[in-house]
């Protein structure tokens, strides 16, 4: 999928009085606090593709979601305030979004793996991961050791995805454009399980009782942001904020806001086994 969604420019976070420090301003750009370049004067951009609830969902005018809080925190250090723009998860994922100057970073529950990597620079971790299968209540599917003939759905271009392609022997993968198509088709019947990151699977199952995630699988991952390659002043200031805001409780605090319940997993932490 190629496909350009309509794009949005919110403002997530109305600036404090007296906290802009932008600097110096060349042409549509401007550096911020910590020399950090930005690609539109007094704002941190970001790209996502809605929607990812509880990460980043339209309520509203307003995007809002853990990444979104995250990344606030981001752009108050840099003295700027956050907008985002929705474009197709692809264009995420690829680097182009960045490397082309969309938008300073990427927030999009995105999994740091080798192969985006080499397109493109990653924070250090903020969240911890692992794939699920959602099915319907009542379902007989307990997992994806007998799918074969089933109709198995994936998000396009995601991790879950390629872990689908891999351990559902048998299964006809049905590919979505975004999340919310895939969890309807499981809630409507359309297709038989859909897999993708628990985080999302076990939001969606609170308002819709009629669906259930019936198994994790231990893919170990863990989110990152985006940023373009050799933009070392922002990595480094979005892990200053990272480690700041665990220390100071905002993290905890961002959690428990959007997945009801304290965190088991903090950036710096170790990985679960």
């Amino acid at each position: 999928m190629a496909r350009l969604k309509a794009l949005a420019l919110i403002p997530a976070l109305a600036l404090a009085a007296g906290a802009l420090t932008a600097c110096g301003e060349e042409g549509g750009q401007s550096t911020a606090a910590g020399g950090v370049q930005l690609v539109a004067s007094g704002k941190l951009t970001t790209c996502t593709h809605l929607p990812y609830q509880p990460f980043q969902v339209k309520q509203g005018d307003k995007i809002v979601g853990f990444d979104v809080d995250l990344v606030d925190l981001v752009a108050k250090k840099l003295g700027v305030e956050q907008s985002i723009v929705d474009i197709a998860f692809e264009n995420i994922e690829s680097g182009e979004a960045m490397n082309t100057g969309q938008c300073d970073l990427a927030a999009a529950g995105m999994t740091i793996n080798d192969k985006r990597k080499a397109k493109f620079a990653f924070s250090d971790p903020y969240f911890e991961a692992s794939q699920a299968l959602l099915v319907k209540t009542g379902s007989p599917i307990k997992d994806l050791g007998n799918v074969a003939g089933k109709k198995i759905g994936v998000q396009s271009a995601t991790t879950g995805a390629d872990y689908a392609k891999e351990k559902a022997t048998g299964a006809e993968i049905v590919t979505f454009d975004d999340l919310a198509l895939l969890e309807q088709a499981v809630k409507s019947g359309q297709i038989d399980a859909g897999v993708n990151d628990n985080g999302v699977l076990y939001d969606f199952v609170k308002t819709n009782p009629d669906t259930t995630v019936v198994t994790e699988f231990k893919t170990n991952e863990f989110y990152g942001l985006g940023v373009k390659t050799g933009n070392t002043a922002l990595v480094n200031q979005i892990n200053e904020v990272l480690k700041a805001s665990v220390t100071d409780g905002s993290y905890a605090q961002i959690y428990q806001k959007w997945f009801g319940k304290a965190p088991t997993w903090q950036p710096g932490s170790p990985a679960a086994g």
